[in-house]
């Protein structure tokens, strides 16, 4: 399942997207874009910023480990963005099929492809996946802080219905 799209850069005229489902030699470049885009925006980080280290790994270090959740979860795939054939983004998704709802809940764009549009192809190839899977709604989180995310997921049509507090101890 594979999908094709063409997208504006200032590298380029024209370049095409690929998204495809990932693959497990994939696993490794996907957690160092992880690592590299939740800087700021991550509950993990927060938690670190509040009590240090915890358990002698650093929040990119759990951060990541989401990743290997995600891969492992059943009714779940991961779908790459490739442009000339080199990974720039990803998003990882999930299905609760007795509910009839989707989950997304990582998505990442490599920093110099940010901005592009890729993060909204990516959310809509899911959306439609979800779609394609009979599931009626789609589920995705994100922290205050990320003004990114919070403008990419209502422009395509996400409604916030509830805050959330995180507490540890």
């Amino acid at each position: 399942m594979g999908q094709s799209f063409l997208i504006q850069s200032p590298h380029l005229q024209i370049q095409t997207m690929n998204i495809r489902p990932h693959r497990l030699d994939d696993l490794m470049f996907l957690k160092q874009i992880m690592a590299q885009v939740f800087e700021g925006v991550s509950l993990d980080q927060a938690m670190e910023q509040k009590f240090g280290l915890i358990s002698d790994h650093d929040w990119k270090w759990r951060k990541t480990q989401h990743l290997d959740v995600d891969v492992n979860r059943k009714y779940s795939e991961i779908f790459v963005a490739e442009v000339e054939g080199k990974i720039t983004g990803f998003i990882t998704t999930w299905q609760d099929k007795n509910s009839g709802i989707g989950h997304i809940p990582n998505i990442g764009i490599v920093p110099e492809f940010q901005g592009r549009g890729l993060g909204r192809k990516l959310i809509l190839h899911a959306l439609n996946y979800f779609r394609h899977s009979g599931l009626t709604h789609a589920k995705i989180e994100t922290l205050i802080q990320n003004d990114v995310g919070n403008h990419l997921y209502t422009s395509v049509g996400f409604r916030e219905i509830a805050r959330q507090i995180h507490f540890v101890g």
